[in-house]
This record gives C-alpha cells, structure tokens and sequence, in this order.
C-alpha cells in the first residue's frame, strides 16, 4: 500500500527533451530548480495524483547484463546513496531518455527528475526518485490589458491535470532492482517508456501472481466454461473464483479446483488449460500463494457480469448475493420458437 500525501519535494531538475531521430535538441538546465510556496505543491499534485489511483503493479531494474551495467539504476543507486547528487544523475537520465527516443512517434517534452521524502511504502517511510514526463501541449488564452483594450494572446502550455509519463523508484529492494511504480498514459510508445528507457520488468510478488492468475481464470472461463456450457455458467465461475480469492488468505490450487469448479468434467479440461497456457501467465509452478487483497478488488472491477442476449436483452448478475442466480435464473429450449430462453423468478419488481 502506498501513501504519498504526506510527501515533500525536496530537490526538483527540470530539462527538455527532443525527438533524436528528428535532430531535435536537449537542454539540460544548468542548475536545479528552485521551488517556491506557490508552484510547489501544484507540481507535488500533478506528479502524484496518477499514482494514488493506478494498481499497484510494481516493476523493477532488470536486463540481460548485471544490474551493475543498468543506466537508470546506477543513477538511482548513486542518488539515494548522495542525495546532493541528483542534479548531475537527474541529467545522466535526461541524456538516457533522449538516446531512447529514436521512434517518429516518440513526442519532445519536459522531464522533471524530484527526491520524495516521506513516502510511505506498505506503512514504512522511506525516500524515492521520481521522473516525469510531460508532452502533449494544450492552448490556452492569455490576456493583456491596456487603458482601453483586452487582447487575448493564444498561448501553449502543460495541462498539470494530467502527468503523461512518470514513475517512481523506491529505496527498497535495492538489491533485486528497487520498487518501482510507472503510469504512462499514451500508449502509443509503451515500449519507449518501459522497456527502453526504465529497462523494467513486473516484480513477480504477491499482487502479480494474483492478478496473472485471476486473468489465467478469467481467460480459462472464455475459452472453456463459456463452450462448455453459457453465458450464465461462466459469469458464476469467475464469481465463485473472486469470491474463493476474497475469503482467504492464501491460495491453494486443490482447495480452489474442488470450491469453484463444480462441473467434475471440466477438471481435466482446466489441468489441461494450465499447462498450454500457464507461460503465458507465468503460473507454470504456482500452486500456492499469498493472496494480495488489491488485486482481488482490482480484478473485481474488470470481471463483466453482464449476460447480453442478440434480442437487445441484457441480464445482469449480482456478484454480492450470487446465489440467487443459481436459484431464481433457469436457461432452457423453446421448441415453438426455436430459441433459447431465461427464466427469471421474483417476487416484486425494486423501485430504481
């Protein structure tokens, strides 16, 4: 769990980068910036904010070589190792970013490299780095007065409402490639960002072999519930998988299989699906597990439980009390209409 309303900007560098493969140029500011009581918290909330909403899908440094020969984690590394040093390293990264932008997509922009203090990691305080990026410029209407006339001047500038790149590296796990937390919200370079400049990989914790393997789930409940049996079954598989996920602490496969599986047919069928599929996933080995509650809420959220009908129907499924989709919808055969049809029982329609 990450807290980062109680954090202080401490240093803040300020450079700009250009597109490389245009020959566009990079100006790296000669000193760092200097914050004021007016600028300063506006700055803390358009670098923060994305991050208090994002999942808490953490990354670290890694690579082919040693960590040893990492860009970005030996500037993190020297940094939390001198804070007054981040100036100097806020312009390794800066020339770092600018060597990776190389694609005609990749946009010029501002990077801003800041030392966090107080950030709370999972209840711990500790310092982190973050480098943002911001690009896409927005118009915006200046205005200047005379004794006689108001002139509106058409200007451009950074919509501080919305951080397009950005991430955070935490002094934790230094040693496996630190914590780090990323947003980037143009997808159209994904790859620039994560792969190219940061050299990241997902950290294989708790919270990602909870999310690969609810999306292992979710995936098998498409491709074999669903053929299987309908719309309804594959809506109260994943329900009933959630719900497994919610109640307990910590995962085991044979005690999931026997709770949310409830056709013993399709148990051979989901053995089978691990193992063709689980590389995908990263689950090949993953039988037991601790079960990180983020995720399960995450995944919660994406699950649809929704049974939308080619008759301009939908029917909506209460994952709270699932147990009255089992006992009051019933799916059958009309032989007349040669249609399916669900059969839905209450007792009085609830005023909306």
């Amino acid at each position: 769990m990450i807290n980062l309303y109680t954090t202080h900007i401490a240093s803040l560098s300020i450079h700009r980068v250009g597109n490389k493969s245009k020959n566009e140029p990079i100006l790296l500011s000669s000193e760092p910036y200097k914050m004021d009581d007016e600028i300063t918290p506006l700055l803390k909330e358009f670098f923060l904010k994305p991050f208090r909403d994002k999942e808490e899908n953490y990354f670290n440094f890694t690579g082919e070589v040693d960590l040893d020969f990492h860009e970005i984690y030996n500037c993190a590394a020297q940094i939390f190792g001198n804070p007054e040093s981040i100036h100097e390293e806020s312009k390794k990264i800066t020339k770092h970013l600018y060597d990776q932008s190389i694609h005609p997509l990749i946009k010029s922009g501002e990077v801003y490299v800041a030392y966090l203090e107080n950030v709370q990691l999972d209840n711990v305080k500790m310092d982190a780095i973050g480098i943002f990026k911001s690009e896409l410029k927005q118009d915006f209407l200046q205005f200047k007065e005379t004794d006689t006339q108001l002139e509106a001047l058409l200007q451009q500038g950074v919509n501080l409402n919305k951080l397009d790149k950005g991430c955070i590296i935490f002094n934790t796990h230094k040693e496996e490639g630190y914590k780090i937390l990323s947003v980037d919200s143009n997808r159209y370079d994904a790859k620039y960002w994560l792969e190219s400049f940061l050299g990241v990989d997902a950290c294989e914790d708790d919270n990602f072999r909870t999310k690969k393997y609810l999306k292992f789930c979710q995936d098998f409940a498409k491709d074999v519930v669903l053929p299987a049996e309908d719309k309804k079954e594959e809506v109260m598989f994943m329900n009933r998988a959630v719900n497994h996920f919610a109640k307990n602490d910590t995962f085991n496969e044979s005690a999931f299989m026997n709770e949310v599986i409830e056709n013993p047919d399709l148990i051979p069928e989901f053995n089978h699906y691990k193992t063709e599929q689980a590389p995908k996933y990263k689950i090949e080995d993953l039988t037991s597990f601790n079960i990180a509650n983020t995720a399960v809420s995450d995944a919660r959220k994406k699950i649809k439980n929704v049974i939308n009908l080619d008759t301009n129907i939908q029917i909506k499924m209460d994952f709270i009390n699932s147990d009255s989709a089992d006992k009051f919808v019933e799916k059958g055969w009309d032989e007349e209409k040669q249609m399916y049809y669900y059969l839905v029982y209450f007792n009085k329609e609830q005023k909306s």
